[in-house]
């Protein structure tokens, strides 16, 4: 992989491609540094909560998770491409295991660095989007398209696991885990991006 360059704010420059894979994986590794720094038992992943009845920091993790896969295993198919977010994995290891569900964060997090392979024109990639909401739909997008709005899905459950973890279970977490960007320098607060390498 080619090295990175970075300005002053941490921010990779002038490759769109990189920006997005930065913001991605800035995002999923919070997952998996909260999964090994601040959880500290499984059964953490699986508190059913109070506050967002049918949830856990577990299913929290593996939807968000979800989408990112669900767009890497289009991408892996001949075109054209095609991509359906209903289509996802419920009751999986990752909900319930620490250990397993930072291997699958972490999985996913090198599969999005290997789409730098493909090059800056993969971001104008058309694909088309079906959807059940409840009534099908069907849409033109496009590979950036789709990897910016997994990123911004994944701070919206992150922020459920917030509410969550720190909520309900008396957690410390990060000021920024859960918060998307445009908020935090909104406040003026350092955020992920800051500090995500590659």
């Amino acid at each position: 992989m080619s090295a990175q360059t970075y300005d002053d704010t941490g921010s990779v420059q002038d490759r769109p491609l990189e920006q997005y894979i930065f913001v991605s994986t800035a995002i999923l590794q919070q997952g998996v540094d909260l999964l090994k720094n601040v959880l500290k038992e499984d059964e953490q992943l699986v508190y059913d909560s109070k506050m967002l009845p049918g949830s856990s920091i577990g299913k929290h993790l593996r939807h968000a998770r979800d989408y990112f896969n669900l767009l890497l295993l289009c991408l892996s198919r001949p075109k054209p491409l095609q991509l359906n977010y209903d289509i996802r994995s419920r009751n999986v290891p990752m909900e319930t295991s620490r250990r397993i569900a930072a291997l699958e964060l972490e999985g996913t997090i090198k599969q999005l660095r290997d789409l730098q392979e493909k090059g800056q024109s993969i971001l104008d990639e058309p694909i088309t989007l079906e959807a059940v909401t409840p009534f099908k739909q069907v849409m033109q997008t496009t590979v950036g398209r789709e990897l910016w709005f997994a990123g911004l899905h994944a701070i919206h459950h992150w922020s459920m696991i917030r509410l969550i973890a720190a909520g309900e279970m008396g957690i410390e977490l990060e000021h920024s885990f859960g918060v998307a960007p445009s908020t935090l320098q909104h406040r003026g607060h350092e955020g992920i991006t800051t500090k995500a390498r590659f």
